[in-house]
């Protein structure tokens, strides 16, 4: 790059950071303006008397409020000792009973499969397809997916599925690898599998990494996977936006991998969860210092068993092998080959997730700052670079955007489950049979009755739309490349000089004392009856939850305490704020340097696969006039998919499923030879749509065919209001039929037949 366009974007970067500085400061003093106002607004003049008595009632609401609040970090401290005596079972909501355990497999690893026991009064429909739910390994332990009542395992039960989880235990097996860990959970999808052999495949969810591992195990056995549900999980680990994601950062801040290596040795080759989870906490020092805690105080007679119970999963640390982390490091976080085509499970074999053919539904959120939506769904660009590209390949992809809710609240949010979960679940006995393309599902509420109602509607997007998730045309991502060639120098240095050092001098029994001194572990068993000084503490703070004393929400002294915690929490915000834009400026400089010297990387991020070979398609149209019955309908339903709207709702393909489901055939197919006729035809309709139509009779034989077609449309017609886009295709498809050697009897009337869907 010459240097005249080098200064230019230095001068870019500067001017980027003095406007993050300048709005972190006035985004504080904005806050602080606020927080003084309305404390001057509460802070009226009172007589001797009221000031008094506002000051008795706050001092000894403030002295129970305390003695509560420390006895709740001492339960605390107690439960994390309790769950760490157990064996950190999972912290399911609901019943499981043990399947199998892969650390008794040939290639043993610390996983298991369980099968979740309904609840009483929740009946599982033996014919409906089970769903495989994939926890994330990422520090914390299993049990998110099932973690409440209301969440993803209670919702597919309540719908009359089976439902399994992938759980894991504490410590990994000696050895073991992320490729055991993936073959692992292919075999489980195979249990699964044979446990229920009805024609719909179970569907594989992933929460968060488990979404890479669902990925990962979908693209190692395409044929025994169903749908596949991605919520809230990284895929393309460079994406992201300036000013937005933090985290995507952290790689090239510590210089790449070698980090985790050392992590590892320290642990005795042993890698401590707990080191994830405070990659997490960084992201919010305000929550993790002092929000989270002053909730609780300020919230102490009805805050603790929430607080509690979520604690008890937030602490619950679990290790990893060292060739684990290793793997996930430079293949994802820092390398991010999976979408690439280059993560490798054996030498010379790539996780391909071009081999996944069954439909994937990838939930992401706005909100979320540690899987950002860029990270959930860039990879289908990376993958699929146009949107035909995405068809031809007969890919179905649904995205579901919700506007503002965090990471965590994906997937413990009751809210959530009741809404989004709820319907990805109503909607994957029909994914299956939508035409290939990208899909925005949206989700319609209706609050006149007593009762909320939803409808999902799915919306026609293009591949190129992914775009305006990103504010530089994915440009900002070209520096990471300099991060993942810095980091496999780092990595090799480290291996060759101190790996061997570390390796002799850290025996596994230091890095069991290490991993118990962490910061995270000694402010819970520091905490807790171990610790002589709160041996009083029980007793002093059941006498004050019984003798609770009221204070004056609007005096004074309450209004000073409100200053106060605002004040420090926006002190904890600037500070983030700061700290972002600084790490974030450093970071572009320094290998946005690198990078601009590089002309290989100047160039904007290609595409990391090639589109879809034109033989399928070639082979499609050589066969248009083969088919039969059910190939006509599903014609008909894209070629008037084509001519709509781009839109079609679930309440509407459910009636439509009632109305002629059990005539046109799909229903009785198994989901490959289903998908295989949408397939076949959408390549047909796509490429050819007046060949389509004009050969149409020919998948016809019999007079009998046509007229039960022609019935089935007036069916529709009679009984659901399409509108008229589609009215001038009616005509058509009545001219093609009559002209044909056996014209149908059967009147057609007009309609607008939009569903592509599996109707049949």
């Amino acid at each position: 790059m010459h240097p005249l366009d080098m200064m230019k974007v230095y001068g870019r970067v500067v001017e980027i950071y003095r406007l993050r500085l300048g709005e972190a400061i006035s985004a504080y003093g904005d806050v602080m303006r606020g927080a003084a106002g309305a404390f001057a607004q509460a802070a009226r003049p009172q007589t001797p008397e009221e000031a008094w008595r506002d000051t008795v009632s706050y001092t000894f609401d403030a002295l129970q409020r305390s003695l509560i609040f420390w006895d709740t970090l001492r339960q605390r401290g107690n439960n994390w000792i309790a769950h760490e005596k157990a064996g950190k079972p999972p912290l399911l909501a609901f019943d499981y009973e043990m399947i199998a355990d892969a650390r008794s497999f040939e290639r043993p690893c610390n996983y298991a499969l369980v099968r979740i026991l309904p609840p009483e009064g929740v009946v599982v429909d033996p014919e409906k397809r089970a769903f495989l739910i994939i926890d994330p390994r990422a520090g914390h332990g299993p049990g998110i997916g099932g973690f409440k009542k209301d969440s993803e395992v209670g919702f597919a039960l309540k719908a009359g599925h089976a439902v399994y989880m992938v759980i894991f235990f504490p410590e990994p097996v000696p050895g073991q690898t992320l490729a055991d860990v993936s073959l692992a959970e292919s075999e489980f999808l195979r249990i699964v599998r044979a446990r229920h052999p009805s024609p719909d495949k179970p569907v594989v969810m992933g929460n968060c990494q488990g979404g890479w591992a669902a990925m990962m195990v979908a693209a190692l056995d395409p044929d025994t996977v169903g749908p596949v549900v991605v919520n809230g999980a990284p895929m393309s680990y460079w994406a992201g936006n300036d000013a937005e994601n933090p985290m995507r950062y952290a790689g090239g801040v510590l210089g790449g991998s070698w980090t985790a290596l050392l992590a590892s040795d320290l642990g005795g080759g042993v890698f401590d969860g707990a080191f994830l989870v405070d990659n997490f906490e960084y992201l919010n020092p305000a929550n993790t210092y002092f929000t989270k805690y002053y909730t609780l105080y300020e919230k102490v007679d009805t805050e603790p068993p929430r607080f509690l119970e979520f604690e008890r999963w937030w602490g619950g640390y679990f290790l990893m092998n060292r060739d684990e982390i290793k793997w996930i490091v430079e293949n994802l976080f820092v390398g991010n080959k999976l979408a690439a085509g280059k993560a490798e499970w054996a030498p010379g074999k790539t996780f391909d997730l071009k081999a996944v053919r069954s439909p994937i539904i990838v939930f992401a959120s706005l909100g979320d700052n540690i899987t950002p939506p860029q990270q959930a769904i860039n990879w289908v660009a990376d993958i699929y670079p146009t949107t035909q590209a995405l068809k031809d390949a007969g890919q179905v992809v649904v995205g579901l955007m919700h506007d503002s809710i965090g990471h965590l609240g994906i997937f413990v949010s009751g809210a959530i489950a009741r809404r989004e979960h709820a319907q990805i679940v109503d909607l994957i006995d029909y994914v299956e049979s939508l035409a290939p393309g990208l899909y925005g599902m949206t989700i319609e509420e209706d609050r006149s009755g007593p009762e909320p109602k939803y409808d999902v509607k799915l919306t026609e997007r293009r591949v190129e739309d992914i775009a305006w998730l990103q504010k530089y045309g994915r440009r900002d991502e070209i520096p990471f490349e300099v991060v993942a060639n810095i980091s496999q120098f780092n990595s090799r240095l480290y291996e060759a000089v101190m790996h061997p050092l570390l390796s002799a001098a850290i025996t596994p029994e230091m890095g069991r004392t290490l991993r118990a001194i962490h910061p995270l572990r000694m402010a819970r068993w520091g905490l807790s009856d171990l610790n002589p000084a709160l041996k009083a503490l029980a007793p002093l703070a059941d006498f004050a939850r019984s003798q609770r004393t009221p204070r004056n929400e609007h005096g004074p002294h309450v209004a000073a305490e409100h200053f106060a915690a605002t004040a420090i929490t926006a002190g904890w915000d600037l500070f983030r704020r700061l700290r972002d834009a600084t790490v974030e400026t450093e970071f572009f400089r320094l290998y946005g340097s690198w990078a601009m010297l590089d002309p290989d990387l100047t160039a904007p991020v290609a595409p990391a696969l090639v589109e879809q070979p034109p033989a399928e398609v070639e082979a499609a149209l050589a066969a248009v006039r083969e088919g039969g019955f059910t190939d006509a309908a599903v014609r008909i339903a894209l070629l008037a998919q084509k001519r709509g709207d781009g839109e079609r709702r679930l309440s509407r393909l459910k009636q439509i499923r009632d109305l002629v489901g059990q005539d046109v055939g799909l229903l009785a197919l198994s989901a490959d030879a289903a998908q295989a006729i949408i397939r076949r035809q959408a390549l047909i309709v796509d490429h050819a749509p007046d060949l389509a139509l004009d050969t149409l009779p020919s998948l016809l034989k019999t007079p009998q065919e046509r007229t039960h077609l022609l019935a089935l449309l007036d069916r529709l017609g009679a009984n659901i209001d399409f509108g008229a886009s589609v009215v001038a295709l009616a005509g058509a498809v009545r001219e093609r039929l009559t002209q044909a050697d056996a014209p149908a009897s059967a009147t057609l009337t007009p309609f607008s037949f939009v569903a592509t869907e599996r109707v049949g």
